[in-house]
C-alpha cells in the first residue's frame, strides 16, 4: 500500500506540478496565492502596489475596452493606449476615401482634433467580492438544473439590491471555476472615448495575415484614445463640456526595455479559456470543431479578398470584417497544430488516470464521483453530431449577411403581432442598425459569399439540418447555387437600404405584406425554423448536461488534487499573468530570439504589397538611423515574447516589469501556442508584445506628435 502511495504521488506531482508561467490570477488573490512565486521570479512591486481598494494601484489604469479588449491610462490627462486592431473598428468609421485614416494614420495635435466614438466605452474595476456564500444560499443538490439557475438568479438579485455603490457604478457578477465560485465586481464605466493617434495601417498591422499568431513579428499594432469625463471626473454622456480624465492611477513607461529571463506581467481582460476539460472535449476540437471552422472561413476569406485586391471602396468596406473571419481561422490552425504537438490529449487522459486512482482510493470521493469521467465522455460523443450542426450554422448563416438583415426585417413581423407601438419602436431600431450595416455591405460580394458558404451548408451536413425550402428552391434552379443566388439577390428587397426604407415608409398593413413576401425572408425564416427545430433543442439538453457535469469535475479536480492552487478559466474579468521573457523552439532545429527589430521590418518590405508595404518616411527614419532616445546601439527595438499566458481580451493589455513600469503592449500570441487556451504548454506557449520603445518612435518621430510624449511620464533605472 506505502508503494501504490508513492507511485500516486509521484503520479500526481508530474501531471499537476504546473508551470510558474500558467495561469489567470484574480487580483484580489495575489498576495495569499502568487506574491512569493512572483518575487522570487524577480517582481520587485508588492501585490497590494498592483490591487488596493484604499489607493490608488496598478488596477486603477487598467480598463475594459469597449468590452472586447483591454486599454491602459498612460498620462495624468485620460491617455489611453491599447492595441490599432482594438481601434480598428473606430478608425474605420472615420475613414473615407478623401480621410482614409485606415490607409494614412490619425493623429490629434491638440484636443480639440480628437474624434469622438459613440459605442466606445472604458470599464474600471473598482473592487472584487467574493460573494459565493450569499450565491449558493438555499442550493441543493436536489435541484435540477433548471431550479439551480432560477434559485441563483433570485439570490444574485437580491444581493444587488444591498451592495453598497455609488450612483454612477454598476455591478457585474460572474460564475469562476464553472459555477463553483461566484465574484462580484464594482465597475466604473466611461462612455465619452475619443480617437487620438493611430499609425497607418501599414503600421499599426504590417504583415496582416501573413504574419497574425506568428513570431518573429514586426507591428506596431497600437493605437491611442482618451477618456473624457464631467467637471466633476465622472462618467457622462458625450459633451463638448467634457473635460480629460484625471485617473487615480496612469502607467509610467520605461526606457529600458528587456531582456532574456527578465519578469514580466500582463494586466488586463481575458475573454474565454478552458483548460479542465475532459480528454475528450479536447478531441472533438481537434478532429471535428476547429476543422470544420477552418473550411468555411477558408472560403469566405477566399471570396472576400478577391474583391478587396480589386476594389478600394470595398477594401475599406471589408478591411474589420476580413481581420475578423482570418484571425479565428488563422488561430484554429495553430490551435490544432500545438495540441498535437504536445500530445495535449494522451497527457489529458494520463492526468484522468491519475485523478481516477485518487477517487477510488478515497471512499469519500469516490462516493461523490464515481463513473463522473465516464459520464462526461459519453455526453461529448452524444453531443458531437449536433455541435457541428451547430458549428455550421454559427459560422456560415451571420456571414452571408442577407440572411442577418432578413433576421431583423422578420423582427418586425414579431413586434406586429404585438400592437402597433412595438412595431413602431422596433422599426427604428432596425432602421438605424441598418443603416450603420448597409455602410459596409456590398451586394455583389454578399451574393458571392451566399454561392460559396451555402454551398458548404447543403453539402457538409446530415439531410435533418439543411432547409426544406431551401433544398426546394434549389433543386429548381437545377441544383444550380449560381443560378439561385442570382433569382434570390434580383428578386428580394433586403439588399438595398432604399428598398427596406421604401417599404416600411408605406403603411403598417403594407410593409407587413411586403416583409413576408419577400425570398429572402422567406428562405431565412425556414433555415432559421430547421435549425431550431432539429438542432436546437437536443444540442441544449446535451450542453446543459455536459455543463452539469463539468461543474461536478472541476470541484472534483479541486477535492482530488490539493496539492494544486487552481486559478480560473478566463471569463472577460480582471486578471493578472506573469512569466518571464524568452526565447523558444516551436520545433527541431529552429530557434527564435525573443526581440525583434526594425531590421526585420526592412527584411519583409515590398514595395507596393498589401501586406508589407511602408510609409515612406518611417524608411527614411531607418535609413538615416533617427530612432532618438527610442533606440538601443544604433537599432530600433520593435516586439518581444515572453511566457505569459494569455488570450483573446487580453489585446491592448500593458506588459509590465518588475517594478510594475509599462514595457510592451499585448497584441497576440504565437501560433503554435494558440492551444493555450485549451492546453498551456510553457514549451511553446509565447504571448507577442510591441515593445514601448517602437510605440514612442512612431509617436515622437514618425507623427511628430510632441503633444503626446509631453504628457507621458518616462523611467528609467539604468
Amino acid at each position: 500500500m506505502k508503494k501504490y502511495c508513492l507511485l500516486l504521488l509521484i503520479s500526481i506531482s508530474i501531471f499537476y506540478k504546473g508551470f510558474a508561467e500558467e495561469g489567470m490570477w484574480l487580483p484580489q488573490l495575489l498576495q495569499s496565492l502568487n506574491e512569493k512565486e512572483m518575487k522570487r521570479m524577480g517582481m520587485k512591486i508588492n501585490a497590494a502596489d498592483i490591487y488596493n481598494i484604499s489607493k490608488g494601484s496598478l488596477k486603477d489604469a487598467i480598463v475594459s475596452f469597449g468590452g472586447f479588449c483591454t486599454a491602459e491610462v498612460i498620462s495624468d490627462k485620460g491617455l489611453l493606449l491599447s492595441n490599432h486592431h482594438c481601434g480598428f473598428d473606430a478608425i474605420q468609421n472615420h475613414s473615407s476615401i478623401q480621410n482614409n485614416y485606415i490607409r494614412d494614420g490619425f493623429w490629434a495635435y491638440n484636443h480639440e482634433q480628437e474624434l469622438k466614438n459613440p459605442s466606445l466605452f472604458a470599464t474600471f474595476i473598482i473592487r472584487i467580492d467574493d460573494i459565493t456564500a450569499a450565491i449558493f444560499n438555499g442550493i441543493t443538490n436536489i435541484l435540477t438544473e433548471k431550479e439551480r439557475q432560477s434559485a441563483i438568479d433570485k439570490n444574485i438579485a437580491a444581493l444587488k439590491t444591498s451592495v453598497k455603490k455609488e450612483s454612477y457604478q454598476d455591478l457585474l457578477i460572474r460564475p469562476f471555476f464553472d459555477g463553483n465560485k461566484y465574484f462580484l465586481f464594482v465597475t466604473e464605466t466611461y462612455r465619452d472615448i475619443r480617437l487620438v493617434g493611430a499609425p497607418p495601417s501599414s503600421i499599426g498591422n504590417f504583415g496582416k495575415d501573413t504574419d497574425n499568431w506568428m513570431w518573429p513579428r514586426h507591428t506596431g499594432d497600437f493605437s491611442m484614445f482618451r477618456i473624457y469625463a464631467d467637471k466633476n471626473n465622472k462618467p457622462a454622456a458625450y459633451s463638448a463640456d467634457n473635460v480629460p480624465y484625471k485617473p487615480k492611477r496612469a502607467l509610467h513607461i520605461s526606457l529600458d526595455g528587456v531582456k532574456e529571463g527578465d519578469f514580466t506581467m500582463v494586466f488586463g481582460f481575458p475573454g474565454r479559456t478552458n483548460e479542465y476539460l475532459h480528454s475528450s472535449a479536447i478531441e472533438q476540437t481537434v478532429n471535428v470543431s476547429d476543422p470544420a471552422k477552418i473550411a468555411i472561413r477558408t472560403k469566405a476569406l477566399q471570396v472576400i479578398d478577391g474583391f478587396m485586391r480589386k476594389d478600394e471602396v470595398i477594401k475599406i468596406q471589408y478591411a474589420a470584417k476580413y481581420a475578423s473571419i482570418s484571425n479565428a481561422w488563422k488561430k484554429w490552425q495553430g490551435e490544432i497544430l500545438g495540441l498535437t504537438k504536445t500530445n495535449a490529449v494522451a497527457k489529458r487522459k494520463e492526468q484522468e488516470d491519475s485523478f481516477e486512482k485518487i477517487v477510488l482510493s478515497k471512499p469519500e470521493l469516490n462516493m461523490a464521483y464515481m463513473d463522473l469521467l465516464k459520464n462526461l465522455k459519453q455526453a461529448y460523443t452524444d453531443i458531437e453530431p449536433y455541435a457541428y450542426a451547430r458549428d455550421y450554422y454559427n459560422e456560415i448563416i451571420p456571414k452571408v449577411e442577407l440572411w442577418g438583415i432578413s433576421a431583423d426585417m422578420n423582427s418586425l413581423l414579431t413586434a406586429y403581432s404585438k400592437d402597433e407601438e412595438t412595431y413602431i419602436k422596433r422599426k427604428a431600431e432596425v432602421l438605424n442598425k441598418l443603416e450603420d450595416s448597409f455602410k459596409e455591405y456590398n451586394v455583389a460580394v454578399d451574393q458571392k459569399l451566399f454561392e460559396s458558404l451555402m454551398d458548404l451548408y447543403c453539402k457538409d451536413q446530415q439531410a435533418d439540418y439543411i432547409s426544406p425550402a431551401f433544398k426546394a428552391i434549389l433543386i429548381e434552379k437545377g441544383n444550380s447555387f449560381t443560378a439561385l443566388s442570382e433569382s434570390v439577390y434580383s428578386q428580394t428587397a433586403f439588399n438595398s437600404f432604399d428598398k427596406i426604407k421604401k417599404m416600411l415608409n408605406g403603411s403598417m398593413a403594407e410593409a407587413v405584406a411586403a416583409i413576408k413576401a419577400d425570398v429572402a425572408g422567406q428562405l431565412y425564416t425556414d433555415i432559421f425554423k430547421t435549425y431550431v427545430t432539429n438542432v436546437s433543442p437536443t444540442l441544449n439538453s446535451l450542453q446543459i448536461d455536459i455543463n452539469r457535469l463539468q461543474r461536478t469535475y472541476m470541484q472534483a479536480q479541486m477535492d482530488a488534487f490539493t496539492q494544486k492552487t487552481f486559478y480560473p478559466d478566463a471569463n472577460s474579468t480582471l486578471r493578472v499573468t506573469y512569466g518571464n521573457v524568452k526565447n523558444y523552439q516551436p520545433r527541431d532545429g529552429v530557434k527564435y530570439e525573443f526581440q525583434s527589430y526594425m531590421d526585420g521590418v526592412m527584411e519583409k518590405y515590398l514595395p507596393g504589397d498589401y501586406e508589407f508595404d511602408l510609409p515612406k518616411k518611417m524608411i527614411d527614419l531607418y535609413n538615416k538611423k533617427d530612432f532618438g532616445r527610442w533606440g538601443v546601439n544604433g537599432r530600433q527595438p520593435v516586439c518581444f515574447i515572453a511566457a505569459n499566458h494569455t488570450t483573446g481580451g487580453n489585446s491592448g493589455s500593458p506588459a509590465l516589469d518588475a517594478y510594475g513600469n509599462l514595457v510592451g503592449l499585448n497584441f497576440d500570441r504565437v501560433w503554435e501556442g494558440t492551444m493555450s487556451d485549451i492546453n498551456y504548454d510553457a514549451s511553446i506557449c509565447r504571448n507577442i508584445m510591441v515593445d514601448i520603445r517602437y510605440v514612442m518612435f512612431i509617436v515622437d518621430k514618425f507623427a511628430e506628435a510632441k503633444n503626446l510624449i509631453a504628457e507621458i511620464k518616462f523611467v528609467s533605472k539604468k
